[in-house]
């Protein structure tokens, strides 16, 4: 494989402000993080040491071949400090949770009344026979009861299993199977833009046949409730209802599993990665306040779903660990009027917003008439993952969100890997178009094929050369597809994305390796080529792909969602594809350009490029799952 080529010739940058980078935990991000490298046992073990152990650790880190393992011999349970510590202390009447459904319905739980609900939750598991260590498949949307079922097996030592609500019946399947799964927990509908989503039949479809599932709690949202069919379901509140509100957590060893979360689509065996009770904790709970900037008394809004793991680390634990107040909405982020997040914001006095790059060139497609007339002067840092932040997309949120009382952040991670680990932190200056530098604990590099190091701007395979603690610690139930992330540079765990890095150690990830497109002998990531697209006024989303040419290897195909006011036409296609040839150079011209009404999206909201190269191809779609995150 020839190195990629890396074409950003983007050169803007926004200074950290005075008064914002003032108050970041970490005032000297160079210093820190060559502290982290130099003796990472002392580092997080005085990270670890800020949290609340029921036996303290005797060994900070051990590395056997690709496993590794943190905290040994060290015993807590993460719910002792997401609630216990801050319940029984001076944050009791604090509010934990505002949670608001896009019908209009609301609830908000201190952080006493989110404990004894925990309890209850917990002890109404016990009752249905759940012991440490048995998978609870939580098939549920955005709600409280949702985050409860969550906390709750955590709290006895089960391990959760979150299903996104929206998946289909062969995934959520296959995630029973797969775990062994003994209990479900859903709900009977959701609901998004307006209308009431049906969630039961889909469990329904998904049981049928599979009598190792002995109980499903039915949270009924309906009125009147639905009707149950069989004897093993049971209705979520009526049985939770009658618990006791104090259940004592169960004491886990640190390496003791915490949650599965599968990251394939319907197609192919299912890829459940293993977190833990302590290493997970500690990261989460650290990078909360390095990364994130969560401070005492704010509160935090990530717009993603309990069923990714941006939901579960910074939706249910992080914040709850650092005794913040999270904000949850379930819904779509436009409905019911293009401009309910702002209002949103602005009624509460949210101080930190995480999203995802498909809602920033979301909200730029609404336009700036939707943030006007909404006071945003609480928010001060806007951070947004999940996919490659478009340079337009950032520079449109750090002009009209938040100007100079802030930054937007970028910043890199996966399912496997639970926390940021490449990122610009809030002293840092901001990049438009990179994700930053290796955050505190990550050594990364760039290596070609051969495994060698290559040189600033020219592009490579991103690959961490030691493990952290909140990585994933195996694949659930198949240990050698865990071995696979190690194996093609020995002592290197492979992301699997491709990215280079400026002369300031600036990385920009660039996309998923199966996202590079060669053209006449240069590797071209799609990520750049897309951003050249969005640079255009005319272009609201875009996707490229890359096509067979007997001369160039591949083509350049273009897909494009216009803003509003703006006609598909061959004099615009025209336009764009000069365009592009300016931003990146003759060789990324693209050599086709399709409008679109829209584009193919995973649950998560990231592009499905292999469906739109399939459709190219006159490939069957229908092989082409749009559900792997």
């Amino acid at each position: 494989m020839d190195s990629i080529s890396a074409l950003t010739q983007e050169q803007r940058t926004y200074p950290s402000p005075e008064g914002f980078r003032s108050q970041a935990l970490i005032q000297d991000p160079a210093a820190t993080h060559q502290a982290s490298l130099t003796d990472p046992d002392r580092f997080w073990g005085d990270i670890a040491a800020e949290l609340h152990w029921t036996r303290p650790w005797d060994q900070v880190f051990r590395q056997t071949g690709a496993h590794h393992a943190w905290f040994i011999g060290g015993q807590t349970n993460i719910t002792l400090n997401a609630l216990d510590r801050h319940a029984q202390g001076p944050r009791r009447n604090q509010v934990a949770l505002f949670w608001l459904c896009e019908n209009g319905q609301s609830q908000t739980l201190t952080y006493d009344l989110l404990l004894r609900r925990v309890c209850q939750m917990a002890n109404a598991l016990k009752s249905r026979g759940v012991q440490r260590g048995d998978r609870v498949i939580v098939y549920m949307p955005l709600t409280p009861e949702g985050m409860i079922a969550m906390l709750a097996c955590a709290r006895i030592g089960a391990i959760h299993s979150v299903v996104y609500a929206g998946m289909g019946v062969q995934a959520l399947r296959s995630r029973i199977e797969d775990s062994q799964a003994q209990v479900v927990i859903c709900a009977d509908v959701t609901y998004r833009n307006g209308k009431r989503v049906g969630l039961k039949s889909i469990v329904d479809n998904a049981l049928e046949g599979l009598e190792s599932v002995h109980t499903v709690l039915v949270h009924r949202r309906q009125d009147p409730p639905i009707e149950f069919n069989s004897s093993r379901e049971i209705d979520l509140e009526s049985l939770v209802a009658t618990q006791p509100d104090s259940c004592p957590a169960e004491i886990m060893e640190a390496e003791d599993p915490l949650f599965i979360l599968y990251t394939s689509g319907t197609t192919g065996q299912p890829k459940g990665v293993v977190h833990v009770h302590g290493g997970y904790m500690v990261g989460v709970s650290y990078l909360m306040r390095a990364f994130y900037d969560l401070k005492p008394n704010d509160i935090f809004w990530s717009t993603s779903d309990i069923g990714w793991i941006v939901g579960h680390s910074y939706i249910v634990y992080g914040p709850l660990l650092n005794g913040g107040t999270v904000l949850a909405r379930e819904g779509a982020i436009d409905y019911p009027h293009p401009g309910i997040t702002w209002e949103t914001i602005a009624r509460y006095g949210v101080n930190v917003l995480f999203t995802a790059p498909t809602a920033l060139r979301l909200f730029m497609r609404h336009g700036i008439e939707q943030v006007t007339p909404h006071n945003l002067s609480s928010l001060r840092l806007v951070a947004s993952a999940g996919e490659p932040l478009n340079p337009e997309a950032q520079a449109w949120a750090q002009t009209h969100l938040l100007g100079d009382r802030g930054l937007v952040l970028d910043n890199w991670w996966q399912t496997e890997i639970a926390s940021p680990v490449l990122g610009t932190l809030p002293a840092m200056t901001a990049k438009v178009g990179k994700v930053g530098k290796p955050l505190p604990g990550v050594e990364a590099v760039v290596l070609n094929p051969n495994g060698e190091p290559v040189g600033p701007n020219q592009g490579g395979l991103l690959v961490l050369k030691r493990p952290l603690p909140y990585m994933m610690r195996t694949i659930w139930g198949d240990d050698s597809r865990y071995l696979k992330y190690w194996e093609d540079f020995p002592g290197g765990y492979t992301s699997g994305d491709v990215a280079f890095y400026d002369e300031d150690g600036y990385f920009c990830v660039l996309g998923r390796a199966d996202d590079v497109i060669s053209v006449a002998g240069h590797r071209i990531g799609t990520a750049e080529v897309e951003s050249a697209f969005l640079s255009h006024p005319a272009v609201a989303e875009s996707a490229v792909v890359g096509l067979p040419d007997e001369i160039k290897g591949e083509r350049i195909k273009g897909f494009v969602v216009l803003k509003a006011g703006h006609e598909a036409s061959d004099h615009l296609a025209n336009l764009l594809r000069d365009h592009v040839r300016r931003e990146l150079g003759p060789i990324v011209t693209p050599s086709e350009i399709e409008f679109r009404e829209t584009l193919p999206k995973t649950r998560s909201g990231k592009i499905v490029r292999r469906l739109l190269k399939a459709e190219s191809l006159g490939l069957d779609p229908g092989d082409v799952s749009t559900l792997a995150d």
